[in-house]
């Protein structure tokens, strides 16, 4: 691919903290890849003068549709704001439950909370960190409307287990695909299977908007519900409104949000998704080296996605034993070599709000809590060298003490 790279300072994505912290780090955790059509399609879309919700959301939009092979699909401002979309189609308010995995970002439970219902924190895999499904089935009452679950680092679930979970329970499943954007299960595209799908399209994902995300919708009554809510509740579009004889001619129908995405993003969006495969492959090239060079190091490895899928490696995580502190000792230790570190993510059981309001011990969801006491996330993206690898290697075996 020809393509001239754009670079954030070092240390942009890899979280928050000092800037001259971020500034020092020499191996950046993830970063943005952009080309030379990126930035064209950019200065295209303010040179026409049409930077809203535009012909380059469309065209996005058609893009992502081809590509996961799906009807409908609406771009919104973020993944998150796609999950609130498919947590309002489902209805999902007050006094309901919906069964949340403990290892995963805090938009899921959040966003449970914001209706009004409450989170059930469900236990994972031990060795994937994935939503153990016996564990939820275990755990839905005649209170639960909705279960969330979450490709976790961009690892595909199993689909047919989730199917399974659905037509034994009859609770709908909402797939957090914010890391999992070309992934596969069997040959189809997560997000092709039927439920209720939010991408990311964060800075740090393996496409990006600079932020953005897009939701897959089962029907198109429920995405066009999607996209009148993702517009204030607004019947038309403003693009549809565009140089019409009444662009007064439009009702306000729900009470919507504000969760459009913009031209501007999606202009980046058009050719991140062209790039995205080659730059996937990029990505799981790195996790073989990773895979080879760990090999006599003490941290486990994730095991491999079966061969009937495809992972799509947004994170590269690796498990450091000893538990909490001594992971952190570790993450400490890379960051003084100038690489950068993150954990995806501390079990939500584990944070003062969920803890609290949930009345959960950090012992009530042990497989929950080891995985993330242990979880060190590695830098993991298509702008890493082979070099860069073996770099990262070897002040990892360093901070583990040889």
């Amino acid at each position: 691919m020809n393509e001239t790279p754009v670079t954030e300072p070092r240390g942009a994505t890899a979280g928050a903290g000092a800037t001259d912290r971020r500034q020092s780090v020499s191996i950046q955790l993830s970063a943005p890849t952009f080309g030379a059509a990126e930035l064209r399609e950019i200065t295209a879309a303010i040179q026409d003068g049409w930077v809203t919700g535009g012909p380059r959301v469309a065209r996005l939009t058609m893009g992502l549709r081809s590509y996961l092979g799906v009807e409908h699909l609406t771009c919104v401002s973020s993944c998150s704001a796609g999950m609130k979309l498919a947590l309002v189609e489902l209805g999902v308010g007050p006094g309901d439950e919906v069964l949340v995995p403990a290892v995963t970002f805090a938009s899921c439970a959040n966003l449970v909370v914001h209706q009004g219902a409450v989170p059930v924190l469900v236990d994972v895999d031990p060795d994937t960190g994935l939503i153990d499904l016996d564990g939820a089935r275990d755990a839905v009452t005649e209170r639960t409307r909705a279960a969330f679950v979450v490709h976790l680092h961009g690892r595909p679930l199993d689909m047919d287990a989730v199917a399974a979970f659905t037509a034994d329970t009859g609770v709908p499943v909402i797939e957090d695909a914010a890391h999992a954007i070309g992934a596969r299960w069997r040959g189809r595209m997560i997000g092709s299977f039927g439920n209720p799908t939010a991408f990311s399209f964060h800075a740090s994902k393996n496409m990006t908007t600079v932020d953005g995300g897009a939701l897959v919708s089962p029907s198109r009554d429920a995405a066009d519900r999607a996209g009148l809510l993702s517009r204030q509740g607004m019947s038309r579009p403003s693009w549809d409104r565009h140089e019409d004889e009444a662009p007064g001619a439009y009702d306000i129908v729900a009470p919507g949000f504000k969760f459009a995405m913009h031209d501007v993003a999606a202009a980046l969006g058009i050719h991140q998704l062209k790039a995205l495969d080659e730059r996937t492959e990029r990505r799981l090239q790195l996790a073989r080296l990773y895979d080879d060079a760990l090999a006599d190091v003490d941290v486990r490895v994730a095991p491999p996605a079966p061969d009937h899928a495809r992972h799509a490696m947004h994170v590269y995580a690796v498990r450091i034993p000893g538990g909490e502190a001594r992971r952190n000792r570790v993450a400490r230790e890379l960051s003084r070599a100038g690489i950068g570190t993150s954990v995806h993510f501390r079990s939500l059981h584990l944070h003062t709000y969920y803890a609290e309001s949930l009345g959960l011990e950090p012992d009530d969801l042990p497989r929950a809590r080891a995985y993330s006491d242990e979880s060190l996330s590695l830098p993991m993206h298509p702008g890493l060298s082979d070099g860069d690898v073996e770099q990262v290697v070897e002040a990892l075996r360093g901070a583990l003490g040889g």
